[in-house]
């Protein structure tokens, strides 16, 4: 697969259509999606924010360190992984290690510093650090500092502008829910217009690789979420009325299906999910999904399996590779529902 590497206009989005009941699938474009859904149909959007979560520092003896913020655990404190010397334009796999550092030590970033707190069993590389400072100071500092988390396979460095959605709201995301990026506010209009409903989760969609093995294996690492009570009423209305629960994104999976597992049903309020969605897990909540195409291997791409039967995903992606598709945050689109 091609790997995007700018976002291309929302117009000319690509979209591949597979429909697991028919077994099969057909080119289209992102334009089409509204005659692809259904009058009383749902469509779930991840509303988070992506943050700078890009931090550039150096230890006290003068070692560079990047550090990639995952989650806010508590005020002034998150969960992050540690890079050594380098930036984006370097793979993660083929980037040093981080220096070594040991509860107690700091990093600089400029202005803000951050003490470790520790380090997790799995990876001395994936920490907990509190920063000298909370709430609206820190914030100011890490849109100051910080820069969006992106990848080598993009050709240029991203504004923070670029990673977000046009319905996006508070700021939870490390990188961007990508899927929800190409739609515009016209498209979105359109489908109310043609009876689809809209509504939204706030999901923290972490980290999608550090080159770290033993991280990378453990990826989708716990992440939170908030289910509003108009979109659980959403969801129970659009069962009632026969329609379809159509997720914008993994993340969005991950929040209904994670909270389901969790209460053995549905339910409002914020909460915190380990559960991987795979088979031969049965979504519960969710029918459809509108996705972008993942790379083998990904815990993306095991997600979409639990939806699809792989020998459709694989034809599908082999069709997609030979006809020009584009992978990675800026890519393409596909939409995986049942036909109209």
């Amino acid at each position: 697969m091609i790997a995007a590497t700018r976002p291309r206009p929302r117009a000319e989005e690509r979209l591949l259509h597979l429909d697991p009941r028919g077994g099969r699938f057909r080119d289209g474009r992102l334009a089409d999606l509204p005659g692809l859904l259904r009058r009383n149909d749902l469509m779930v959007l991840n509303d988070a924010a992506t943050i700078p979560a890009s931090l550039a520092g150096r230890t006290a003896s003068g070692q560079s360190v990047e550090v990639r913020l995952l989650a806010d655990v508590s005020p002034g404190r998150w969960r992050a992984v540690l890079f050594g010397e380098g930036d984006w334009r370097t793979r993660t796999e083929d980037r040093p290690p981080p220096p070594r550092l040991r509860s107690g030590d700091v990093v600089c970033f400029g202005g803000l510093t951050a003490t470790l707190i520790c380090a997790y069993p799995l990876s001395p590389r994936l920490v907990d650090l509190r920063f000298d400072a909370e709430d609206a100071a820190l914030w100011t500092a890490l849109y100051r500092l910080g820069r969006p988390v992106q990848y080598a396979h993009l050709g240029a460095g991203l504004a923070l502008s670029e990673v977000q959605t046009v319905y996006a709201s508070r700021p939870w995301a490390a990188e961007l829910p990508s899927a929800g990026r190409p739609l515009s506010g016209e498209l979105l209009l359109a489908l109310r217009a043609h009876g689809v409903a809209l509504a939204a989760v706030t999901h923290a969609a972490g980290l999608s690789s550090t080159g770290e093995p033993a991280i990378d294996r453990s990826l989708p690492l716990p992440e939170r979420y908030d289910i509003p009570p108009r979109t659980v009423a959403a969801v129970s209305r659009t069962r009632s009325a026969g329609g379809r629960v159509v997720a914008v994104g993994t993340s969005v999976v991950r929040a209904l299906e994670g909270c389901a597992h969790d209460h053995g049903r549905l339910v409002a309020g914020p909460g915190t999910t380990s559960f991987v969605v795979r088979p031969p897990f049965v979504p519960q909540v969710v029918d459809g999904l509108l996705t972008g195409f993942h790379e083998p291997g990904s815990s993306h791409l095991d997600l979409l399996r639990a939806f699809v039967a792989p020998p459709l995903l694989d034809a599908a992606y082999t069709h997609a590779e030979s006809a020009g598709y584009r992978g990675h945050e800026f890519g393409d689109a596909s939409l995986i529902l049942a036909a109209a």
